[in-house]
């Protein structure tokens, strides 16, 4: 049954090259997709292989600002509880607007699943990290930058097998003092006794941004994870 929710809008940065892979990566809160384009600029010279897409949330009221509109993911119901009060409906209804996405790039543009990486920062690692573990589809590879596992209290209820044995790259700045450090160790050592393949980055003195080393680190990954494919040669 087709989705009645809206199309998300993107910033698509194109692969240089013969397309073969894609990422989708998701903003944080107040964000868009431009906040993170420049950085898919900068990484496709490195694979040119790569289409990114860096899609756009939508305005919603959030709780915490008593009502204001921002672009978010979900609303945020307190600043001081992160763990707690989450916004399950929100979650699910922007899950299936990136699995839209998904869909598209494997049933319009041929991609198969395993040569896609979905991730985010922030809020969009928290929708990232919901969408990949719930989902049909077995992944690439998942990137979790300087966020938190959402539903912990019931996600393992809700999870499919099919990125069980997909790595995860996660990384946190030690100094993150809007989504705090502890979270993400909380939330990696969560997923490593569900028997997830995690990989936990820290980056030193890092507050809730990312580094120039975070993304060489995530350009290694993406060069792991979707290597460039090699023609194949015809036999002689």
């Amino acid at each position: 049954m087709a989705s009645t929710l809206a199309k998300l809008t993107a910033v698509v940065h194109d692969a240089t090259a013969k397309h073969t892979a894609t990422v989708i990566f998701l903003h944080g809160f107040g964000d868009s997709g431009a906040g993170w384009a420049p950085v898919g600029e900068q990484l496709s010279e490195y694979v040119p292989h790569v289409k990114f897409i860096f899609p756009n949330a939508p305005a919603l009221p959030i709780t915490a600002n008593g009502g204001m509109r921002s672009s978010a993911w979900y609303d945020i119901k307190s600043l001081s509880t992160i763990q707690h009060e989450q916004d399950e409906q929100g979650l699910l209804r922007s899950r299936q607007q990136v699995m839209e996405l998904v869909r598209e790039e494997v049933d319009r543009n041929n991609i198969p699943a395993n040569r896609i990486v979905l991730g985010g920062f922030s809020q969009g690692c928290v929708l990232s990290l919901l969408a990949a573990l719930t989902s049909e589809f077995r992944f690439a590879g998942v990137t979790a930058l300087s966020g938190y596992l959402p539903l912990h209290a019931k996600i393992m209820t809700m999870v499919s097998d099919a990125n069980r044995k997909t790595p995860i790259f996660w990384g946190h700045g030690d100094a993150d003092q809007v989504v705090k450090y502890k979270y993400g160790e909380q939330s990696v050592e969560f997923l490593k006794e569900n028997k997830y393949s995690v990989r936990f980055y820290t980056y030193p003195r890092m507050g809730h941004s990312a580094s120039p080393q975070e993304l060489r680190d995530l350009l290694s990954f993406f060069n792991e994870v979707i290597p460039e494919e090699l023609p194949v040669m015809a036999k002689a």
